[in-house]
């Protein structure tokens, strides 16, 4: 294999589809029992954490982990990729952007507007009142607060605890990842509130990573990805962007699929071989 077998922690719903596990190698260990996931779900944030609670209790841990999905491709070598990541002085690639009222409020780049997004998602406070009386249907309000003055008391985020956003997909070190298993494993006021909200792998690895003030990020996934597209999906990868691919620093890409173009795949493996 590529990295010479390396530990790999998979996280598969099997109540979605079934897994045939019986030809899995060795170092591949599965969490069990399976979380049942959903789009925007919590469950994908406790997928990942159960997974490193796996990794990092055994023997012998790995220096540093990827986050991955089945959609993922390495587009550097084996060598490459531990090199930089061995030599590197920080301790995770993640991207992550704090999120402020007054970016909300600004006008911004259209490739920006995920932080306004961001904002809605993370850092407001809806209440919604309805009336059973069916003469009075046409009252149902929903009160929306944006203040930072106004949701202080419903939200996790103060002057101490910022709030950060950014792509799901990163990798760490050993001690990024100790730090979120025992934060996570704590009752702590962030994971309450994430627990209850939509896209929290969006926000909830950068708010407690940024928020720790021992740990050194680099804001970079190290991942390569398309959203020239426009829409809410980023574009499948096909053979044309391969030169973008091989220019990128990026360790791996995403979205592949093997369906619509399995010659990018091939080439990759030759490459990278």
């Amino acid at each position: 294999m590529m990295f010479n077998y390396p530990l790999i922690v998979c996280h598969h719903d099997f109540s979605k589809c079934d897994l045939s596990v019986d030809t899995l190698s060795k170092n591949v260990l599965l969490v069990r029992p399976h979380l049942q996931t959903e789009w925007a779900g919590f469950a994908l944030v406790e997928a990942p954490i159960q997974a490193l609670r796996l990794m990092y209790e055994v023997p012998d841990p790995p220096d540093w982990f990827v986050l991955l999905s089945g959609a993922d491709y390495p587009i550097k070598t084996a060598r490459q990729i531990l090199d930089d990541l061995t030599s590197s002085s920080d301790d995770a690639y993640i991207q992550h952007e704090q999120i402020t009222y007054e970016t909300y409020k600004s006008d911004v780049k259209p490739n920006m507007l995920w932080l306004k997004n961001s904002y809605q998602r993370y850092c407001t406070k809806s209440f919604s009142f309805h009336y059973s009386k069916k003469y009075l249907a046409h009252l149902n309000l929903e009160i929306c607060l944006e203040h930072p003055l106004l949701t202080k008391p419903f939200l996790p985020f103060s002057k101490k605890v910022a709030c950060f956003s950014g792509s799901q997909w990163f990798c760490a070190n050993s001690k990024a990842a100790k730090y979120i298993i025992d934060f996570h494993s704590q009752i702590n006021p962030l994971t309450l509130y994430y627990n209850k909200l939509k896209y929290a792998d969006e926000s909830y690895f950068q708010t407690v990573l940024a928020n720790a003030s021992h740990l050194k990020l680099q804001n970079d996934r190290r991942r390569y990805i398309d959203w020239s597209d426009g829409g809410c999906h980023p574009k499948t990868l096909l053979m044309e962007d391969l030169p973008n691919l091989l220019a990128s620093s990026a360790h791996f890409a995403r979205k592949f699929d093997i369906d619509i173009d399995s010659n990018i795949l091939n080439e990759l493996d030759r490459i990278t071989s």
